[in-house]
């Protein structure tokens, strides 16, 4: 299914005008409850050879690799071969400095200083035993824990981690356990043809330079790959749902689950497990953008409608991809919205289910107990219906919240009354038991 027509120009319109801000070429896709809807792209790929970008033309991702590698260790802990609170140390023999937890590195919490040694100074990448070097002189420039802190470095030994406990390279680890299982053919480590060539635009003569496809070594896991504008949709998709085989549902709504606070003044943007989280609208936007010489790239999806878009420029400066990836998912939404589903009766619920419905007050306030979708739900009488209600699962005698307020608490019937997470449920309002 194609895109509707007023959409189309809409999202061709927003790919040209961020063309136009003097930028090389950008290219960009759409994707939509797993199937890719609209593609574009516009500008010169490689001016050496007038070659014009199309949604085809391979790019670099940069960062965006480090989904890619969060999905490897969170491939790992479920196959039990680490913890997320393991520290560094755990897994990589002889290594100084190892004292942040995977999941500290994972969101960048661990204090680790961002780059592996001066690399982007001196030119020159560490090799794999270079790495482990590294560390010895490496920085707690914050204390593990204490702020958002981004860290190349911390991926860097993510990637040494997989390779570690899979018992093969990192980057065979990625192309055999997830780039082969999902069918991203055009997600490769080096580019391949077409690809396009990045560009450094001069801020006030408006003339480009060449950058170079710099080799990241041992850093390839925080941002080797290069990829499409139609792989990265697809991987969008994984990033909402998962995929049987390779990260169980259950496993992504792990990595979406807000661990720090980027910008604790504003609240626009925090870090999951790998993955960066927007709030945009009253929507989140997860996945992530990346920046090499030379190029920028975005990919981010709204979990709930499946709704996601990439965008991709060989410009190192002035593009900002992310904006870009975001406001075409957002123009998706509003222009393409789901269809309206009509309301249809619910099955009768079981008779001890039904004596629960209603109204219940506990600490003063009222909430409201109701069955919908086969399950027991709950919420605040004066919340925002937009806000997801508590819902319930059978555990034993009683119930357990599995979701929304009060999530992994039990519910219990005490006679006439309701006992949850510790708190008095009455059908009127009382005081509490003195």
């Amino acid at each position: 299914m194609s895109a509707p027509e007023e959409l189309d120009r809409a999202l061709a319109r927003l790919v040209t005008e961020r063309q136009k801000e003097r930028l090389p070429s950008v290219a960009a896709a759409v994707v939509r409850k797993g199937e890719v809807v609209w593609t574009g792209a516009v500008g010169t790929a490689d001016y050496d050879t007038d070659a014009a970008a199309t949604p085809e033309t391979q790019y670099r991702i940069g960062s965006i690799t480090k989904t890619f590698t969060a999905t490897a260790i969170m491939q790992l802990r479920d196959a039990g071969a680490l913890d997320l609170d393991d520290r560094l140390e755990q897994h990589l023999d002889g290594i100084a400095n190892g004292s942040p937890t995977i999941r500290r590195l994972l969101c960048h919490l661990s204090g680790l200083q961002r780059e592996a040694g001066e690399m982007f100074v001196e030119g020159t990448s560490p090799t794999e035993d270079e790495l482990v070097g590294v560390m010895r002189d490496a920085e707690l420039v914050l204390r593990p824990g204490e702020a958002h802190h981004y860290s190349n470095l911390a991926f860097a030994l993510l990637g040494r981690v997989v390779a570690q406990l899979s018992d093969m390279p990192y980057p065979r680890y990625v192309e055999e356990r997830i780039l082969h299982l999902l069918d991203l053919g055009r997600t490769t480590w080096m580019p391949q043809p077409p690809h396009a060539q990045g560009y450094l635009v001069d801020e006030h003569a408006g003339t480009v330079w060449k950058e170079p496809a710099t080799d990241l070594g041992a850093v390839a896991p925080a941002g080797q790959l290069w990829s499409t504008v139609g792989d990265l949709a697809r991987w969008a998709t994984f990033l909402a749902e998962g995929e049987p085989g390779v990260l169980a549902r259950e496993t992504v709504e792990q990595m979406w689950f807000p661990q720090v606070m980027f910008d604790p003044d504003d609240w626009t943007l925090a870090w999951g497990l790998g993955l960066m989280l927007f709030a945009r609208d009253g929507r989140i936007y997860g996945g992530h953008g990346g920046a090499m010489p030379g190029h920028l790239a975005g990919v981010y999806v709204e979990r709930k409608s499946g709704v996601g878009a990439a965008a991709l420029t060989n410009s190192g400066t002035r593009g900002d991809m992310d904006g870009l990836a975001v406001a075409l998912a957002a123009k998706t939404l509003e222009l393409w919205p789901d269809d309206v589903e009509p309301w249809r009766p619910e099955q009768e619920p079981p008779a001890e289910v039904r004596a629960l419905l209603g109204r219940w007050w506990s600490e003063g306030n009222e909430f409201v107990f109701w069955w919908e979708q086969g399950s027991l739900r709950a919420r605040l009488a004066a919340a925002p219906r937009a806000r997801p209600p508590a819902v319930f699962e059978r555990d034993g005698d009683g119930w357990r919240s599995v979701s929304g307020r009060e999530r992994g608490e039990r519910l219990r019937v005490d006679g006439d009354r309701l006992v949850w997470a510790g708190y008095v449920f009455t059908r009127a309002q009382e005081p509490f038991p003195s």
